[in-house]
């Protein structure tokens, strides 16, 4: 049987220890990545709507290479926004860190508030398979 294992990244670990969730789980094969938002290492809000999206793209890759993989190992994207109005720069933030591999399914959905504070405007879930 496969256990559950937690992911947790250098500069991650104040999310575990202080949020109480795993940045991401493994399973076997597949990694369920928690969602990711514009938050830097000292856990701080990145100013500018472009920059909390590459932020939230940057820190999902971090999750992913601690569990072994990268973003073309992503299967399904799920992420939310404050502002439907902001897909049009998200998608073209994602397309440059989503280049290789079959693309993912996404889902793409509107949130009141994210981050659990004021300021966010976007976060990123994902679940990634490795190859067998």
């Amino acid at each position: 049987m496969n256990r559950p294992e937690a992911i947790i990244p250098a500069g991650m670990e104040a999310v575990y220890e202080k949020i109480r969730y795993a940045p991401a789980v493994k399973v076997g094969n597949t990694i369920y990545v928690s969602g990711q938002i514009g938050r830097d290492a000292a856990m701080q809000l990145v100013e500018g709507r472009e920059a909390q999206m590459v932020q939230a793209f940057e820190n999902l890759q971090l999750v992913l290479a601690s569990a072994g993989a990268s973003l073309s190992n992503v299967v399904d994207l799920t992420t939310f926004h404050t502002d439907m109005r902001d897909l049009s720069l998200f998608m073209q933030v994602r397309d440059r860190y989503l280049t290789t591999g079959p693309l993912p399914a996404w889902t793409a959905v509107g949130a009141h508030m994210l981050g659990g504070a004021p300021g966010y405007i976007v976060e990123i879930k994902a679940v990634a398979v490795l190859p067998d």
